[in-house]
């Protein structure tokens, strides 16, 4: 019998490692980024005190066309970066959650680069 590779429990393997070397603080939050098969979102999270200062998907009210694609994810990745502008925020620690930097990942960080954040 063949035994499939299930591909979410090596994302999590993956993205808990990386979670143990990085941590957002107030002053420099981790950017974090979630990706199903129809939407992308992000969140920029202090992880001293565990909460969400902002967050964007394509899930939101504001969002009308499709979220599962590049383009997509890009305008998320602007979004998230003009709300961590209102929120007095310029340097992020980019989280990709074990995903492979690549598509709509890449996208969504070369947004919020091209909106002003630095990581």
């Amino acid at each position: 019998m063949i035994k499939r590779i299930n591909k979410n429990e090596s994302r999590l393997r993956r993205h808990k490692r990386v979670r143990g070397k990085i941590a957002g603080t107030a002053s420099r939050p981790r950017l974090n980024v979630f990706r199903s098969s129809a939407h992308i979102y992000a969140q920029l999270v202090d992880d001293e005190k565990g909460a969400t200062l902002c967050a964007a998907s394509t899930a939101g009210k504001g969002f009308a066309d499709y979220g599962g694609n590049v383009a997509a994810a890009k305008k998320i990745g602007l979004l998230i970066a003009e709300k961590a502008k209102k929120a007095g925020i310029t340097e992020v620690v980019f989280d990709r959650s074990g995903y492979v930097y690549h598509g709509r990942v890449a996208a969504l960080a070369e947004g919020a680069r091209e909106g002003g954040l630095k990581f």
